[in-house]
């Protein structure tokens, strides 16, 4: 499809109620509902040092840096507010000022705008048509985007007159334009802060027996070891608030790897504030040095790559972030963090940014990305009915969506308990991977603005384990008194045991793709069982279903040493496409109009072999494919969404999905092929109908 010419900024598809420019914040094909925070507006400066003279000026309630002083926040009386914005607006000091909006689905979460749009044009759209839509509007271009076609990154200049979160919905509603999203700064929540006050402690390494440890609640790490102990050529990446780089369990010839402080932009990754105690601990677990005495880490002959993080999540610090760890050489990325925030999508860039991470790095390999899969107890994409939150901070039925956790390429680990059940916090779902040991604790979530204490309903009932021992900050600083700590916990710590882990396989088989590390990790992984139903929800997701999948546990818990071993086989194995077959369905199927449940069909695969390659072509049309989503399932049930929301004002769909233009189809790698593969196509709102003319499914087996 081409475009020659953008229509009318006037024109709006299903005619949406004038506050929609405004109120609705796009990210990932979805469209999240916001509101303006009324007493807050952010700002951001040409000179850092015009701020003395702008806060003399106006003496501000409150003031606080975003960012890492990319922004700056303000809190007005709401009396003073759009004045002092139109002033700061008009000042030669200041190069943007926008409003501060709130997710309406998740109110504790503060949006801060940045002057930043990612625009995708329709492939084929004349340059002359997208220099004009962009100079209509105040945009200019700054760069391309990597990695995605007719795709930029765009900034508001002073000739814009509307903030970027109305620009991209203007821009969303021309026909040249296949997606448009503001990239906003979202505030990140620490997943696990201990409360309470060396090898033969760290059972989750290895153990015997005893008080509170049942048998196999370890990852058998003395096993593993017996066959390698880490590569120093396998680097870990560790991303994190801050690194004590003076302990001596991050230490060693040879140990530490270009590190990096994204937040003050050096290399010297250290922590500088008094509560900057996660990463030291997060990295001991995964990278603990061997060294006589202290922690031993999953992988302590490994290497260490520190990232310290901003402490705030945007499209171009995510961005950097990956992009920094592959440039480094990481072979492993390791992420105990998320958005603060319970129900929040990544959008194409921070997508595109894990993508090409998985899918490019360790010259295309792929890095292995590990991420936390959080402490709520709540699903990681899904709604509870909400209720005794302390402040009524949630209530009703509430969604929640972890956008980094449920990424394709992503590893989402979940936590179990020293007694082999699951931890009481431990986030839950579909989208869950593999579990790896933790403490327990009550559930909690650390959305910003709610304060260091728990923050889900109370939880009565008594929750035994034992914690995880690992590194601490040296000197006074820290968790506990000294240099370790016996009460660290969450998926926080359960994340890095199994970043040690993928680290142990590289090490005796670098040529693993990160798939691959996935697939055995998964297919190895000891099926704990968990029959009790958790008192806080009700439900008892404990065990197995047909696939091998629990919602609690994903496919196990990892296992150190069959995974190892594994990884060691697969050394000598030859991989290659033995047999294409391709089904076709061109039977014509009505999608139902604004229906969650939407149209599947299915085509029946006899074959019983793996999948080594998959293509999926697509013909349908649609009065307006911008309210269409399309996903592909396997049959055992791995879902892959092929299309979002993104293809605004076109009408016609005639598209191949291969590995190359949907990279979330590397998951149906090295699953059986035999079975029902089922099409998925919904239509999410009102007004536009439309019809799926044909599939077809092509698989490489093996």
């Amino acid at each position: 499809m081409t475009s020659d010419q953008p229509v009318s900024l006037n024109s709006e598809h299903g005619g949406p109620r004038q506050d929609f420019w405004s109120s609705i914040l796009q990210r990932g094909g979805e469209e999240l509902r916001v509101a303006k925070v009324p007493h807050c507006l952010s700002f951001r400066l040409k000179f850092p040092e015009a701020l003395s003279i702008l806060t003399a000026t106006i003496q501000p309630l409150a003031m606080q840096a975003v960012a890492s002083g990319q922004l700056v926040e303000w809190q007005l009386s709401e009396e003073q507010l759009d004045t002092t914005l139109t002033w700061l607006r008009q000042r030669p000091e200041v190069q943007f000022a926008s409003h501060v909006y709130r997710l309406e689905d998740s109110p504790r979460t503060w949006v801060y705008l940045t002057s930043e749009i990612m625009v995708q044009f329709v492939q084929g759209t004349a340059p002359s048509v997208i220099d004009q839509l962009l100079r209509s509007l105040g945009l200019t271009v700054e760069k391309s985007l990597a990695s995605i076609p007719t795709a930029f990154i765009v900034r508001v200049t002073a000739a814009a007159v509307e903030n970027p979160i109305k620009l991209a919905n203007r821009l969303l509603h021309q026909p040249a334009v296949m997606a448009a999203e503001p990239n906003v700064v979202v505030e990140t929540g620490a997943l696990y802060r201990p409360r309470d006050d060396r090898y033969s402690q760290q059972w989750h390494l290895s153990h015997r027996g005893g008080p509170q440890l049942a048998s196999g609640s370890h990852i058998y790490a003395e096993e593993a070891w017996n066959i390698t102990r880490g590569s120093r050529s396998v680097v870990i990446a560790v991303s994190d608030d801050g690194f004590d780089l003076d302990h001596p369990d991050l230490q060693g010839m040879g140990k530490l790897v270009a590190p990096i402080d994204l937040k003050d932009q050096d290399a010297v990754p250290l922590p500088l504030k008094q509560d900057e105690n996660h990463g030291t601990a997060v990295a001991g677990l995964a990278i603990g040095e061997e060294n006589g005495s202290g922690i031993v880490g999953v992988a302590p002959g490994c290497s260490f790559l520190p990232i310290r993080n901003t402490g705030f999540v945007d499209d171009a610090t995510i961005e950097r972030l990956f992009e920094e760890a592959m440039r480094r050489g990481a072979d492993i990325i390791t992420c105990s963090w998320a958005p603060a925030s319970n129900y929040f999508p990544l959008t194409t860039r921070q997508q595109n940014a894990i993508t090409r991470a998985a899918t490019e790095g360790r010259n295309g390999k792929g890095c292995v990305i590990v991420f936390s899969a959080g402490n709520a107890n709540r699903p990681l994409s899904g709604s509870v009915n909400e209720t005794r939150w302390p402040q009524n901070a949630l209530s009703g039925l509430t969604k929640w969506l972890q956008g980094f956790a449920i990424h394709p390429d992503v590893i989402a680990v979940a936590a179990s308990t020293s007694l082999g059940t699951k931890a009481a916090y431990s986030n839950w779902g579909d989208h869950i991977s593999v579990t790896a040991p933790s403490n327990n604790a009550p559930p909690s979530m650390a959305l910003a603005r709610l304060g260091a204490v728990p923050t889900g309903p109370e939880l009565m009932q008594p929750t035994p384990g034992l914690g995880m021992v690992t590194s601490d900050r040296t000197q006074r600083a820290g968790y506990d008194v000294g240099n370790y700590t016996t009460t660290f916990g969450g998926t926080s710590s359960a994340c890095p045991v199994v970043a040690g882990v993928a680290g142990l396989m590289l090490s005796v088989n670098p040529h693993l793709t990160a798939r691959e590390v996935r697939e055995i990790l998964q297919s190895t992984a000891d099926k704990i069982v968990d029959r009790s139903i958790d008192p806080q929800l009700g439900l008892h997701y404990g065990t197995y279903d047909g696939n091998g999948h629990s919602r609690w546990f994903g496919y196990g818990k990892v296992n150190a040493f069959k995974a190892v071993k594994a990884a060691q086989r697969r050394a000598f194995q030859n991989r290659r496409v033995e047999q294409v077959i391709t089904e076709q369905n061109s039977t014509k199927l009505s999608i139902p109009d604004n229906h969650p449940i939407g149209v599947t069909d299915s085509l029946d695969i006899r074959q019983n072999h793996r999948v080594e390659d998959v293509q999926v072509n697509i013909h349908l049309q649609h009065e307006y494919l911008g309210d269409i989503s399309i996903t592909l399932v396997a049959p055992s049930g791995s879902a892959v969404l092929l299309q979002g929301r993104t293809l605004g004002v076109k009408t016609d769909l005639n598209h191949t999905y291969t590995l190359s233009n949907a990279p979330a189809l590397w998951v149906m790698l090295g699953q059986p092929a035999q079975g029902s593969w089922r099409l998925k196509v919904v239509d999410h709102a009102p007004g536009a109908t439309g019809t799926l003319l044909s599939w077809g499914l092509t698989l490489g087996l093996r």
